[in-house]
Formats: C-alpha cells, sequence, structure tokens
C-alpha cells in the first residue's frame, strides 16, 4: 500500500460527550474519574478516539452508546477543540458533542460501570483539559437553539406537565420565566397536545399531562416558542 503524507505530522483525533438530563427540577451533566493517563482521577467528560474506519458521528453514537445504553438519542456537534497542548499526554485533536437524555431512560447500574454521576450543570468542578469549556460551549448552544427546535422534550417522558416544561426552560436557560406568558405561548404550538391524562403526583388537583406530537414535527419541522 501507497504511503502518503509521510512528510507531515500524526494527530489523534477523539471525541468527548457532553450528556445533559434533568432531574430535581435543576440541568445534569454526567461525568466521571478519568481511568487512565494523563489525568487518572481527575473530573472528565466521557469520550474515546476515533477508529479507523469509522466517522467522527459515528464514533460519538458509539461511545454514547456505551455510556448510556440508549440508542436514538438526540446528539449534536458542538465544536473542535485542537489547541496545541491541550492534552498533555499526546497531540490530540477533540470533537465536542452535546446528547440530552431524560435521565429516569438512564438505567442505574451504568453510574457504577463507567463510575459516572449526574451533577448540576451550575455546579460543575474543575475538568480535566478543557472539558469545562466545552460544557459552556454546549450549555450556550442549547440556549442559542431551545426557542427554535423542540431540544427540551428529549429531556422529559413522553408525557409532561406545563410545569415540568417550563422548569426544563428555566434550568437552561438560567433564569424565571413569567408562568403565565409561558403557557399561553406553550398553548400555541399546535404540536405540544393536552391529553386526558391527570398527574395526581405533582397536587392535590392534579395537573393535565401534555405530549410532544413527534410525528407533526417530521412532517413540518417549524418550532418557534
Amino acid at each position: 500500500m501507497a504511503s502518503f503524507y509521510a512528510e507531515h505530522d500524526k494527530v489523534y483525533v477523539a471525541v468527548d460527550c457532553i450528556v445533559f438530563g434533568f432531574d430535581k427540577k435543576k440541568l445534569k451533566v454526567l461525568l466521571g474519574k478519568r481511568q487512565m493517563d494523563p489525568g487518572r482521577g481527575e473530573w472528565s467528560l466521557y469520550g474515546g478516539f476515533v477508529g479507523e474506519n469509522e466517522s467522527i458521528d459515528e464514533a460519538a453514537y458509539r461511545v454514547l452508546y456505551h455510556l448510556t445504553g440508549l440508542k436514538h438519542i438526540y446528539m449534536r456537534q458542538v465544536e473542535a477543540f485542537g489547541a496545541v497542548g491541550r492534552d498533555p499526554g499526546e497531540r490530540v485533536i477533540s470533537i465536542a458533542y452535546c446528547a440530552l437524555i431524560n435521565v429516569s431512560d438512564y438505567q442505574e447500574y451504568l453510574l457504577v460501570k463507567h463510575d459516572v454521576e449526574w451533577v448540576d450543570a451550575d455546579a460543575i468542578p474543575a475538568l480535566y483539559s478543557d472539558h469545562n469549556i466545552m460544557v459552556k460551549k454546549a450549555l450556550t448552544l442549547l440556549r442559542k437553539h431551545i426557542n427554535s427546535e423542540p431540544l427540551s422534550f428529549n429531556l422529559l417522558p413522553d408525557l409532561f406537565t406545563l410545569t415540568q416544561l417550563q422548569l426544563v426552560y428555566e434550568a437552561i436557560l438560567g433564569e424565571e420565566l413569567d408562568k403565565r406568558n409561558f403557557r399561553k405561548r406553550i398553548k400555541a404550538i399546535d404540536m405540544i397536545e393536552k391529553t386526558e391524562l391527570i398527574d395526581k403526583n405533582s397536587s392535590k388537583r392534579g395537573a393535565a399531562l401534555y405530549r410532544f406530537n413527534k410525528r407533526m414535527y417530521q412532517e413540518s419541522p417549524f418550532f418557534r416558542l
């Protein structure tokens, strides 16, 4: 086999995954202690190197599936990070991806298996290398698109109350929203459907449960809050 580019330096390409969840009114990030050198024992995102025969997206999906056991989850590329010296081990360029999952879909045994835990997004500890910057960039991306894409529904169960939906928005945006205005805007979106079911856990009176009509969105992918 012919050898090309032999005169150029070789670098490693990796993916790092920022997995967001929502629990107890808080936006969470899945973090763990790094299990390899350099940086063993430091808080870190979960990632891996891109294989010779896979694309960067395929690598990210592989890493996410290994970490979460979930398929068909929301994933979006955030940015490439390639500062010289960002990894003290070798010259590594990393592509950061963010993913959104429903915490209740994540099986707890995986927390032990991968030695990871859910950490409040507003209380992230110092992370390995530039991983803090990755999380910050991912959160900025979510805030930019949350009103024009149905991102929040990836963090909720299939059936949810309007209070739960508002809490997700507030957790991502980092600010309180006016309840009356928020509900008025939500009820104007056809693809958010009120069901006949009632959530009895939220109050004695109960609250109506809603669902997001994914089929309607796929047929007409326009969303504006």
